[in-house]
């Protein structure tokens, strides 16, 4: 790697906001703000090297310089909001002709200093004099197209339940023919169609939601540990949420509450609901301290969330059975 290096490559240290703590909780907070899926690389460059030739990025870039200087030069999308199955090398004789042209953007970043690339934007950067280390902030925006996919998943769990679409095509049809299947295509688009026009919006919207949230991934749990601390709970027992676990409240309906935690939904008595918001906005409760339930309940909603991986004890180790105080901060 260090002849590597010394020969002008770029080291690229990437899922920083998987590896990292502080850099964790940065992407994670800014995900929650933005209301989008965040990542962090790190680009460590030689002297006087280019990281890479001019291309564009499927989602929006903030670049965090750190260390040395770093010549950046950015031209106008080939390809404006380029999706992600839309990368630049499906289109590099369109970027090498269009990175020949005046740029938009011909500066020199150095340390503190940030730059903001809208996916598709065109960029390349040269390292100027010594070492340069930037942070690559990137932004996987949700996008429209994201709808779009949800919708049509949907359609086809909908379209199932359509005794005509899952008919058999005749025997010795040949599918090289196009005018052999013509009628059965037709068929099927205009069915689609229909069942297009039936798809709830709301259950899109939660399709992608869940689609969305499953892009973040939780801190991870140690089973056995809190498999112990599960089966030994007490009133004094501290809960805390799991960090970086997206979880809403959802209406209580039928004597029920729905808590939406990642992917996953969980339906509990609605009378929990009041325990539930307080967990949420509070990030860390003791059991005794979850309100409008009695103890037993309290304990059997405290196991639940432990049990499903919602809810951690800090600290519970395989030996610890969670059954002692512990005071907010303390490590998992």
């Amino acid at each position: 790697m260090l002849r590597l290096f010394a020969d002008g490559s770029t080291v690229v240290l990437q899922g920083l906001h998987r590896l990292w703590p502080p850099l964790i909780e940065f992407a994670d907070q800014l995900a929650a703000d933005l209301g989008h899926p965040t990542q962090v690389n790190a680009y460590v460059t030689p002297p006087s090297s280019r990281g890479f030739s001019p291309h564009y990025d499927v989602h929006d870039v903030f670049v965090l310089q750190v260390a040395g200087e770093k010549h950046w030069r950015i031209h106008e999308p080939v390809l404006p909001d380029p999706l992600r199955t839309q990368p630049w090398n499906d289109r590099a004789a369109a970027v090498a002709a269009a990175a020949e042209r005046e740029p938009v953007i011909d500066a020199v970043l150095r340390p503190g200093d940030a730059l903001y690339l809208p996916r598709g934007y065109l960029h390349s950067a040269t390292a100027l004099g010594e070492i340069s280390a930037h942070l690559t902030v990137g932004v996987h925006s949700v996008t429209r197209w994201a709808a779009a996919e949800s919708a049509l998943d949907l359609v086809r769990v909908l379209a199932t339940d359509d005794p005509e679409l899952r008919r058999s095509l005749p025997l010795g049809v040949d599918l090289a023919d196009p005018a052999a299947v013509a009628d059965d295509v037709a068929t099927v688009v205009t069915a689609l169609k229909g069942w297009l026009d039936r798809v709830d919006p709301t259950e899109v919207a939660d399709r992608l939601r869940a689609r969305t949230w499953s892009q973040v991934r939780p801190e991870p749990v140690a089973p056995l540990a809190q498999a112990t601390a599960a089966a030994a709970l007490s009133l004094d027992t501290v809960l805390r949420l799991r960090r970086r676990l997206r979880c809403r409240l959802r209406e209580a309906t039928h004597g029920r509450v729905t808590l939406v935690a990642g992917r996953r939904s969980l339906e509990l008595p609605a009378d929990t609901r009041p325990a539930l918001a307080e967990l949420l906005a509070a990030g860390e409760l003791k059991v005794a301290d979850l309100p409008g339930l009695d103890a037993a309940d309290q304990l059997t909603l405290a196991r639940r969330l432990v049990t499903e991986s919602i809810a951690t004890v800090p600290g519970a180790t395989t030996g610890d059975h969670g059954g002692r105080e512990r005071t907010p901060g303390n490590g998992s």
